[in-house]
């Protein structure tokens, strides 16, 4: 199974993220842009693990669960990663709480590196991807799209759990859902 842990930003950021995705989608229509249902935030990414480690990841990840209380999130603006005029990746900009969102993927990093999960060595930054190029030289179309992304706020999303996700054939299966302490 390709499992990743991330949380869930819910049904009306999802709402706005359908209509910015489908505007966008205009722009730069050569990219490979993300569905809009399911709109997450990655946490960690396992990989390919034996289903016969769910109870494993599962003892390790309820503790974390109960380390953390719930938090605010918002999503606005945006930007993208690689080269200015040839962007590979086009995402929406994460605000509010942002220190807990840190904390919680800095814990859980930490809890899931012995059990043979490396640890990104790139630094956490919590980002909304929305598109990904086609061209492995980037795509120019991005700029416009992160011109359109200015100024705009798509709400505030309370985060009250994390999920373990199975990543199949363009889905993601919830495979355990974790409430944080005093989230329902």
């Amino acid at each position: 199974m390709r499992l990743f842990t991330a949380v869930t930003l819910g049904n009306a950021i999802e709402a706005h993220a359908t209509a910015t995705l489908e505007r966008l989608h205009a722009l730069a229509p050569r990219a490979r842009w993300v569905q809009s249902h399911g709109v997450h935030l990655t946490l960690v990414f396992l990989g390919e693990v034996e289903e016969a480690r769910l109870p494993e990841l599962g003892e390790v990840l309820r503790p974390i669960s109960l380390r953390h209380t719930p938090f605010t999130l918002s999503i606005e603006g945006g930007g993208s990663f690689g080269v200015p005029r040839h962007p590979h990746v086009l995402w929406a900009g994460v605000g509010g709480e942002t220190a807990a969102l840190e904390a919680l993927q800095d814990d859980m990093a930490a809890a899931l590196e012995p059990l043979g999960f490396p640890r990104d060595k790139r630094l956490y930054t919590a980002h909304l991807t929305l598109a990904r190029s086609k061209d492995s030289k980037g795509d120019a179309a991005f700029v416009a799209c992160v011109q359109a992304l200015e100024g705009n706020h798509w709400g505030e999303a309370r985060v009250e759990h994390f999920t373990l996700f199975e990543s199949k054939a363009g889905q993601y299966l919830p495979r355990l859902e974790l409430p944080l302490a005093g989230g329902t």
